[in-house]
């Protein structure tokens, strides 16, 4: 069974099991508890945990691909489909959720995706957009091709932005891109070759996760601590393996919040520059702060590559990033970007350009901090005593898990109760072994009032769950 696995209970009567089981999902599919997209599990463990025959989950799983709820793919497995695949035929069956006699499901929160709260970003982008259209020639300028790395002007306003990070940035060192995954993953491309190692923190973004095995990298996680990586298993991890670069977050690191001290950041980059490894460095989560600290990468001029973006400090749909590289990679990650895209949208750039300049994107991260706070108020109140990891500007929280609870049985506790969040394993590198943790993102929430029945929700299962039979019928 997946670690994640969301399970149905199956209570007694009159109808075949499979309708059961295949209602139970419909109905955590539809109310938001299976995303689109999820693995459903395979069959054979599915029965195995529920003491059903196999027959009974394929036809259970046949009748949600009857429905449009599930599809299934041929030695992969069975998923959850997209909203636009759910549309029963006319004439067919209906969903099973919306059947007489079934009980109405509590409404969703959702903890588990990592997204900004809407703050003035619209308001901002009205009157961004109002004045680009009044300057016709411009507005035609930006309507043409740019340059890979993007325009001079919008490249300095990059190196303006990352320099508030504490990094002496230079626009000649600067190329936009279309957010930090796309930054990250045109370094990667620029600086390794199938088979590479590259080193990451143990627990760490799935972003670089999805990037390894598509770009067929070797990636290795790292032993990490309160501070991030440990100096004493990347001493180890370099000797050993030789690796080519290592992807980190130094500062608010996504998920577990941990932030290096200036000691650490300085036996890091002793590590790093002795061994030659190159050095990808996301501070999109650092930028948050007011004075964040000065990146890792100030101590490795030469071999470091710093990321910034906004998706997750300003609006998912601001596609914009600042990749600064050391001079002798910029051509070469300059004609990736040009293979794969060929340029940002230069209209996507303009905008953010302005902000930059005008302050508009300071007064917007600053109220993004001044929710963020909001929220870690709610917090502090809602989960008094329970000891969990966060960071002043860190939208989302680190929750280890007291025994005897394990993050699968955890969250899937928590998804019957309506309450969406992530658990460690989707953090993991390779096959080590996952904490038992969840990451709970306070953003989700739609408002104080939700964040705070959802927290509730976290703490009356924490504490009770097992106790009181809500995660009952979940296998450790």
């Amino acid at each position: 069974m997946a670690t994640n696995a969301w399970l149905p209970r199956i209570e007694a009567g009159s109808d075949p099991k499979y309708q059961v089981i295949a209602r139970a999902f419909a109905q955590a599919i539809l109310n938001g508890q299976l995303p689109a997209g999820e693995k459903l599990p395979p069959h054979r463990s599915l029965a195995n945990e529920l003491h059903v025959t196999t027959g009974t989950i394929s036809r259970a799983y046949a009748e949600l691909e009857r429905q449009g709820l599930a599809n299934a793919r041929v030695g992969d497995g069975t998923y959850v489909a997209q909203a636009r695949a759910r549309d029963v035929p006319g004439g067919g069956a209906p969903p099973l959720e919306t059947r007489p006699g079934m009980p109405a499901a509590p409404a969703l929160i959702d903890l588990g995706q990592n997204v900004p709260q809407s703050t003035a970003e619209a308001a901002a982008l009205s009157t961004t957009l109002r004045e680009i259209a009044a300057d016709e020639r411009l507005a035609a300028d930006l309507l043409q091709y740019a340059p890979e790395a993007g325009s001079m002007r919008h490249r300095q306003a990059g190196a303006a932005w990352l320099g508030r990070s504490g990094s002496p940035a230079s626009a000649a060192r600067v190329l936009v891109t279309q957010g930090a995954q796309h930054a990250l993953a045109s370094v990667l491309r620029a600086v390794a070759r199938p088979g590479d190692t590259v080193l990451a923190e143990v627990v760490s973004y799935p972003g670089i996760i999805a990037l390894a095995r598509q770009l067929r990298l070797h990636l290795v996680g790292v032993e990490i601590d309160h501070e991030g990586l440990v100096p004493a298993a990347l001493e180890l991890a370099c000797k050993s393996l030789h690796p080519r670069a290592i992807f980190c977050v130094p500062t608010i690191h996504n998920p577990t919040t941990a932030t290096m001290s200036v000691e650490r950041r300085e036996a890091v980059a002793d590590i790093l520059r002795r061994h030659a490894v190159l050095l990808i460095e996301d501070i999109v989560p650092a930028m948050l702060l007011e004075n964040p600290p000065a990146p890792l990468s100030v101590w490795l001029p030469e071999q470091a590559f710093l990321i910034a973006g906004l998706s997750k400090s300003v609006a998912p749909g601001l596609r914009v990033g600042y990749l600064q590289a050391p001079q002798a990679w910029c051509s070469k990650i300059a004609a990736v970007i040009r293979s794969d895209c060929w340029m940002t949208a230069p209209l996507m750039a303009e905008i953010v350009a302005r902000w930059v300049e005008n302050g508009e994107m300071e007064r917007l991260y600053g109220l993004q901090r001044a929710h963020i706070e909001t929220q870690h108020v709610v917090a502090r109140e809602v989960l008094a005593g329970i000891a969990y990891r966060h960071a002043a500007t860190s939208s989302h929280l680190w929750l280890p898990l007291p025994e005897p609870w394990r993050a699968a049985e955890f969250a899937a506790a928590l998804r019957h109760e309506g309450v969406l969040v992530k658990t460690a394993d989707s953090f993991v590198i390779g096959r080590n072994a996952a904490p038992h943790a969840v990451r709970i993102c306070m953003t989700g929430a739609s408002s104080r009032e939700t964040l705070t029945r959802g927290l509730s929700i976290v703490r009356a299962t924490l504490e009770h769950g097992l106790e009181s039979g809500v995660a009952s019928s979940y296998a450790p």
